[in-house]
């Protein structure tokens, strides 16, 4: 028994943030962002939060499913922008939704966040434990950037996606995770600082500080790494694999991945001009839109991979 993609569902703000409005606050311009990055544009939430978000995709979710909130055993929320320490999103998800009969946590993986979450249900599902998952990859970047750092603000959105998963006897067929918490201070983001009434400082939130040049280095390399070990690990030939979605983070990255695994570009299919680097939900985003055009069909093969702070790393491969 393994656990299989049955519905898939996301969410993006109404507002769109272009790279000319992003030159009204600091000194970049559109052609340097789409040049670098490949973005264009990116959804910012005004008054939606993680939460919200998440609840929105897990109900478009489970319409595409055919399945009601109360079959759900198990809501796993993936997320490094929670709207609060506690409780955590997947109990606010559980609540919105009326999913009464779940279990819901969060898991903390950064950009890696929806693989790790999704690997973790197929651990559930292959024990036994639970049949019917909500898996969501979410974030609400935009409370933790600094709006006047150039080198960071140009990156990010705001999104989530989710995916409704049940024990099957065909779906996901391996997985793969990762960690190197040694390298973790090239991207991280401090939650609070050590204040407290003894030293007289006031807890204050950080912003995202990112080394560009080792992150990239960093996932150049071990994308291509860790999809070769899945693709071993399983015994599974490359050329049987119909999309390589990957995480959203840089066009660059995605066509060094293809051109390292010497795969065609049409492979990996990329929405990163739209929507920016949504941290764990770019990859459940685009997964939806790749369901809801009609560009997957039952038994294509697909491989989800996604790499981010910790540093964490982790692809899942799967028959729809």
């Amino acid at each position: 028994m393994t656990s299989r993609i049955i519905g898939t569902g996301s969410y993006v703000p109404e507002h769109i943030v272009t790279n000319d409005d992003l030159a009204k606050i600091v000194e970049t311009s559109d052609e340097w962002i789409l040049e670098r990055t490949g973005i264009r544009e990116r959804r910012i939430g005004i008054e939606e939060g993680t939460s919200f978000m998440a609840a929105k995709a897990a109900q478009r979710a489970l319409e595409n499913a055919g399945a009601e909130a109360e079959e759900l055993d198990l809501i796993l929320l993936a997320t490094s922008s929670p709207d609060h320490c506690f409780p955590n999103g997947a109990c606010e998800v559980q609540a919105a939704i009326g999913a009464v009969n779940a279990t819901a946590f969060d898991i903390s993986a950064a950009c890696s966040g929806f693989e790790f979450a999704l690997s973790t249900v197929q651990a559930f599902v292959q024990s036994g434990v639970y049949k019917t998952a909500l898996v969501i990859g979410v974030d609400c970047l935009s409370k933790l950037t600094d709006w006047t750092d150039r080198g960071t603000c140009v990156l990010f959105g705001d999104g989530a996606g989710a995916a409704i998963v049940r024990a099957e006897e065909t779906g996901i067929i391996h997985t793969v995770m990762g960690s190197d918490g040694v390298r973790g201070a090239v991207l991280s983001c401090a939650a609070r600082n050590n204040g407290n009434f003894l030293n007289g400082k006031q807890p204050e939130l950080d912003y995202i500080y990112m080394n560009g040049q080792e992150v990239f280095k960093f996932a150049v390399k071990k994308v291509p790494e860790c999809i070769r070990q899945l693709l071993d690990e399983s015994d599974t030939d490359i050329g049987d694999v119909k999309y390589f979605v990957l995480h959203q983070a840089n066009s660059r990255i995605c066509e060094s991945v293809a051109k390292r695994l010497k795969q065609p570009m049409e492979k990996v299919p990329m929405n990163i001009d739209r929507y920016g680097n949504t941290s764990g939900a770019t990859v459940p985003i685009l997964l939806d839109e790749l369901n809801r055009n009609g560009q997957l069909n039952r038994g294509d093969k697909l491989i989800l991979a996604g790499f981010g702070g910790g540093l964490t790393w982790g692809a899942v491969l799967l028959e729809w």
